[in-house]
């Protein structure tokens, strides 16, 4: 009984024409294009950190709300916008704590990441508030764009998180909580698109 012939696989299958493995290239070229990678990652993080695109960014999140409304809680949500404000701010300090200092301790999970009240005391812990996360966030993408930064290294006092990992964390926690505040604005009244 004759054989059938063997069906060429695909990619991913393994048997190919050419031998299935891609050539190298030269060294110089590679290094080149890797440094070019590098950059583009870093300006895509930052963009990332910095919002907008698909997120709304935070001056626009937390921008114009009058001050009566910061402490306001909608019907059936648990937060108001001064609580998820301050959130970000805490877990973001903390990320960016944790990625540069080794000797920093993390507040309490999960008491020690929320504000004990729904408003805040005055207008002027808002302001520093808010002045506060500007600030974490700019030293953050400060440290990303940092040619010396090597994002892809694990953080000698961590257990294997790298600054790339702790980068997005922080794009990704901020992203969630812009849109819940966004959420808390619309539900009331104080959302302009």
């Amino acid at each position: 009984m004759a054989k059938k012939p063997e069906k060429a696989r695909g990619r991913r299958g393994g048997a190919k024409k050419g031998g299935g493995r891609a050539k190298a290239r030269p060294a110089g070229r590679s290094s080149a294009a890797a440094a070019r990678g590098g950059r583009a990652l870093r300006r895509h993080l930052v963009d990332l950190l910095r919002g907008g695109n698909a997120h709304v960014e935070f001056d626009q999140a937390v921008g114009g709300l009058p001050a009566e409304l910061r402490g306001a809680k909608p019907p059936a949500l648990p937060y108001s916008v001064w609580r998820l404000l301050e959130h970000m701010r805490i877990a973001q300090w903390d990320i960016l704590e944790f990625s540069r200092n080794p000797k920093h301790v993390s507040p309490e999970w999960t008491d020690g990441y929320w504000p004990q009240g729904d408003a805040p005391p005055d207008d002027a812990a808002w302001e520093q508030s808010v002045k506060m996360f500007r600030a974490d966030l700019k030293a953050m993408q400060e440290m990303v764009t940092d040619p010396s930064t090597d994002l892809l290294a694990r953080i000698p006092h961590g257990d294997g998180q790298t600054i790339l990992r702790e980068a997005l964390l922080v794009a990704d926690h901020n992203a969630y909580h812009l849109g819940q505040i966004v959420a808390v604005r619309r539900l009331l009244g104080a959302w302009k698109q």
